[in-house]
């Protein structure tokens, strides 16, 4: 700041002759310190040793100055810490062009090879894709003895847990691409799921584990099969949830092959069918195992029971498969790989022989009545519904008729079987289709053979069957000379016609409803028929025998060297005479 001269002022004032027009002359004291002595300067008097008015004015300034001072040196310490941020994320981010240049002369911005600061990423060393068959050649039949050797001292489950460990580590490198089994099972036909993966095991190794599991109780052997297909359909779950695109909170399973498990337990199956078949009622009841999206593994575990035990596969087929097929909601796929599995049993060398002739296991018939009816009703269906599968149904059912129906005659066990099968199939009797109606009615005609008590059964639902029993008498009529003959006894079937013909004149008489008349009326008509050559035959007979006695006799005095041979021709002549 500029101060003004006093002295200048004063003299100013005082010469009035002196024209300034009110103007005053400014100096600047400050300018002039340094030529000005200590004392004064530091009294504070100016050097001509007059005081400034304008101190105070001179200190303000000085203090906005130094003010203005520090907030430059704070506006520039935040421009230095932003500009050290932005440098900072540039070197860390790999753009700063100052780090770039001194990157290419191989130095660094703080004076290290650039090498140092850069980690180089690794590329992933990609494990070699191991095949089933691969993993298979690799398993060491020593080690596997002296593996299953040292499981002794455990509990059975937890040895048959082991023993699928053994596997599942010896196919641990096996990833799901090389063995998707899913799609396997859902693509092959039986014919290429029964080897299937058992067809890489060495017979050293399938021979060691095989009689090893020999050793094993039926129930531990159950407890693993369940085991293994908890861990087979859990594994098919996450495979179908994974494939609808929903990978999110499921856990994959199926990040390894199941290799293992399928190994191990087919060698089970194949061992000890019988395993299978003691886990059926928990398959049919537990919610978990039902559905048709399951029945790829259910058919590929029968398979391999039939590979130890062909009985036990037609058994699993007929009481825990044919069921599906009868039902509404059974779909084409399935239908078809339900009647692969059964043309694959049957197709066995000599599976008719060995089937017929298990065809009661344990007590319980291969094909009980309630499968047969399905096979029955499936093969003659109405000419309207009639499907592809109708004529593969036709091809099986011979066989699978003939191990139905095959036991010893006037057994319990046959007994009780025949009256099971004429209460199935009376109703098919009656139904519209003639091919079904007439085969059913031979069934029927064949139970009241095997046990009278289908008589007695018969007499109960005549009414409640009335077109059954009318085609039954129709059939019976009809081909009374095959029928009769094959009938061991006619006493039973004499008496229900009686009742039958009672039955009839009451309801003829009764019954409002002309068309059930007209069924009573046909139904009468063959009784007459059957009770006629019911009673023809009883009176031949009596007269065969008086006949026979009477030639017998005759002979005797005649010619009594005639040997057994001779009798036996007389007694054929006279019989062939007889009307039926």
């Amino acid at each position: 700041m500029e101060s003004v001269d006093l002295n200048e002022t004063t003299n100013v004032t005082g010469n009035e002759n002196h024209v300034d027009h009110g103007w005053q002359k400014v100096s600047y004291p400050k300018r002039q310190r340094k030529t000005k002595n200590k004392p004064n300067a530091d009294n504070g008097a100016p050097p001509d040793g007059t005081s400034s008015v304008f101190r105070s004015v001179e200190q303000q300034a000085e203090e906005s100055r130094l003010r203005i001072l520090e907030v430059q040196r704070a506006y520039g310490a935040s421009v230095v810490v932003v500009e050290d941020n932005a440098k900072a994320k540039q070197k860390k981010s790999g753009l700063d062009d100052s780090d770039m240049d001194s990157d290419q002369d191989g130095v660094t911005s703080d004076g290290k090879p650039a090498d140092e600061g850069k980690k180089v990423k690794q590329k992933k060393t990609k494990n070699p894709k191991v095949t089933v068959a691969e993993a298979s050649a690799k398993i060491d039949a020593n080690d596997l003895s002296v593996y299953l050797a040292e499981l002794s001292s455990e509990q059975e489950e937890i040895q048959m847990q082991k023993f699928a460990d053994f596997y599942g580590k010896a196919f641990q490198q096996v990833v799901a691409g090389q063995f998707p089994w899913l799609k396997i099972f859902r693509e092959s036909t039986v014919v290429k799921l029964a080897d299937i993966p058992l067809s890489h095991i060495s017979d050293v190794v399938h021979k060691i584990s095989v009689d090893w599991i020999s050793q094993q109780s039926l129930e531990a052997l159950g407890f693993f099969v369940l085991w293994s297909v908890d861990i087979i359909l859990e594994d098919s779950a996450a495979q179908q949830t994974s494939a609808k695109g929903s990978n999110k909170g499921v856990q994959q399973t199926s990040a390894k092959s199941k290799v293992g498990i399928f190994v191990a337990l087919a060698m089970v199956l194949r061992r000890k069918p019988d395993a299978l078949l003691s886990v059926l009622p928990k398959l049919r009841e537990h919610p978990k195992y039902q559905g048709q999206d399951k029945l790829p593994v259910f058919v590929w575990m029968i398979v391999q029971a039939s590979k130890g035990d062909l009985p036990v596969g037609l058994y699993m087929w007929a009481h825990h498969l044919l069921p599906i097929l009868g039902g509404k909601n059974c779909n084409p796929q399935s239908r078809d790989l339900i009647l692969q599995l059964v043309e694959w049993i049957l197709s066995v060398s000599k599976a008719r022989s060995i089937l017929v002739n298990a065809a009661v296991r344990k007590g319980e018939r291969l094909v009980p009545p309630f499968s047969f009816e399905i096979v029955i009703r499936s093969t003659f269906p109405a000419a309207s519904s009639r499907v592809k599968a109708t004529e593969r149904f036709e091809a099986i059912y011979p066989t699978v008729k003939e191990v139905a129906l095959t036991g010893v005659h006037g057994s319990k066990a046959m007994r009780q079987m025949s009256l099971q099968m004429f209460n199935s199939v009376v109703k098919a009797a009656g139904e519209s289709s003639p091919e079904l109606s007439k085969e059913a009615a031979g069934v029927v005609i064949w139970c009241l053979n095997q046990n009278p008590e289908c008589y007695k059964q018969w007499d109960k639902v005549y009414s409640d069957n009335l077109e059954s029993s009318v085609r039954i008498l129709r059939r019976l009529s009809n081909e009374w000379k095959e029928h009769s003959a094959n009938l061991t006894t006619l006493d039973p079937l004499r008496e229900t016609v009686k009742c039958f013909r009672n039955k009839n004149e009451k309801a003829m008489t009764s019954e409002s409803d002309a068309a059930i008349r007209a069924l009573y009326q046909d139904a009468d008509k063959y009784c007459k028929h059957i009770s006629g050559k019911l009673s023809r035959g009883h009176v031949c007979l009596k007269a065969l025998a008086l006949l026979i006695v009477a030639v017998g006799v005759g002979a005797a005095v005649v010619s009594p060297n005639m040997d057994t041979s001779d009798w036996n021709k007389l007694y054929v002549s006279i019989s062939s005479q007889l009307p039926v």
